[in-house]
């Protein structure tokens, strides 16, 4: 298919900001009305439907239960050789609500496809706007890369809000676990000398890993909560629990991490008598590696609309959480920008910023963020160079995380 380029180029991503733009009021009653109603991971059925409901209006053709999760869905547009594939997120925090922005996630991720599919027969795409539930605890997209649902795209893309715009974010491999102690209940007065006290194995285990912080890496992170830790002060706890999540820059490293707070999790058994299993409470998160190409297109891209991303040059000393994407980035090329907000200099997973997530801030993010997004697609679209790159890893494609 002959490629067009120079003001072809601009025609094709002013048609798809009109697009956009002629969508605004829908994204944005979208991001507002699953912001209402927030919906935890695999249970985002209202959200889920909402976002398809709106794709589905401007044809695209939607089919759900990707990878035997009833709140995953991929939404089809085209039948170009180059498909692209925009992640759609709508899981909330519990407790918190949106504070980590997901419904201006999901509609971005609409707004992009809508805009894209205008000129999907142009350019020869395929949009699929793929619905990825469970981003905050779950591994949604982990979970439909084995399941086949990116086995055809050659790149995916998708922003996030933040407080600041980062046209280059990173994220940090994860593991989460669980961890249960099993002791034996006594009374705590009458026989305390017949109980093991499952409560202090957890005890243990957190001393020891205090200790550990010493020594870790940089960029290596601990953090965790207990989950239970016995019904009554008069009864030795037989049973305690405690959830913990490891992090590391690169998954090498997070591996060298996980075998010291395991030994962590053994002590706290071996000194008090329990017994202790460990589940992984959610597949592991791999490290995000934002495609160098794309990335420096989209933040073109956030400075044409008047964004001040931080210099590529310091995105690295910005703090990095984790995000089921670095599994699709391990994968296919993709990016996973931070659009700011307005937050007033609140964080993700903090209540002030749930509010600022249906602020006009957050609505313009929305809207801006979409256009940023198909403006990106459209110029690897019209790259001779560059859509031959994607399509031949893509025919190279060997490995699914």
């Amino acid at each position: 298919m002959p490629l067009t380029t120079g003001a072809s180029s601009t025609a094709h991503a002013e048609t798809a900001s009109a697009v956009v733009d002629a969508a605004a009021t829908d994204l944005v009653a979208l991001s507002h009305d699953i912001h209402s109603e927030p919906e935890l991971a695999f249970h985002e059925v209202r959200s889920a439907l909402k976002t398809q409901r709106l794709l589905a209006e401007r044809g695209f053709e939607i089919v759900t239960g990707q990878g035997g999760m009833d709140t995953a869905f991929r939404a089809t547009y085209g039948h170009g050789p180059l498909v692209i594939g925009v992640c759609a997120e709508y899981d909330a925090l519990p407790g918190i609500g949106h504070a980590c922005g997901h419904n201006i996630i999901a509609a971005s991720a609409v707004g992009t496809g809508l805009g894209l599919a205008e000129v999907a027969d142009a350019l020869g795409l395929t949009v699929v706007v793929i619905g990825t539930p469970a981003e905050e605890f779950g591994g949604g997209k982990a979970l439909l890369l084995k399941a086949g649902a990116f086995d055809d795209v050659a790149a995916a893309v998708m922003l996030h809000p933040g407080p600041i715009d980062i046209a280059g974010a990173r994220s940090l491999a994860l593991t989460d676990v669980m961890v249960t102690y099993h002791g034996k209940e006594s009374h705590a007065a009458v026989a305390p000398q017949l109980g093991i006290n499952a409560a202090d194995a957890v005890t243990v285990a957190q001393v020891s890993i205090g200790l550990l912080r010493q020594h870790l890496s940089p960029g290596q992170l601990i953090h965790g909560i207990v989950t239970e830790g016995g019904e009554a002060a008069n009864i030795i706890p037989g049973r305690a629990a405690m959830q913990y999540t490891m992090r590391a820059v690169e998954t090498a490293s997070l591996r060298e991490l996980e075998e010291k707070v395991y030994a962590c999790f053994a002590a706290g058994a071996m000194a008090t008598g329990c017994s202790h299993e460990l589940v992984e409470s959610s597949p592991p998160y791999l490290e995000l590696t934002p495609d160098p190409w794309l990335v420096a297109v989209f933040r073109e891209e956030m400075e044409s609309f008047g964004r001040t991303p931080v210099p590529a040059e310091f995105e690295a000393t910005v703090p990095l959480g984790s995000t089921d994407m670095g599994n699709v980035t391990q994968v296919l090329p993709g990016i996973h920008p931070v659009i700011g907000i307005d937050s007033g200099g609140a964080v993700i997973h903090q209540p002030d910023f749930e509010k600022a997530a249906k602020e006009p801030g957050a609505d313009r993010a929305v809207v801006e963020g979409a256009k940023m997004l198909a403006r990106t697609v459209i110029r690897l679209a019209e790259d001779e160079a560059e859509r031959s790159r994607v399509l031949d890893r893509l025919a190279r494609r060997t490995v699914k995380v």
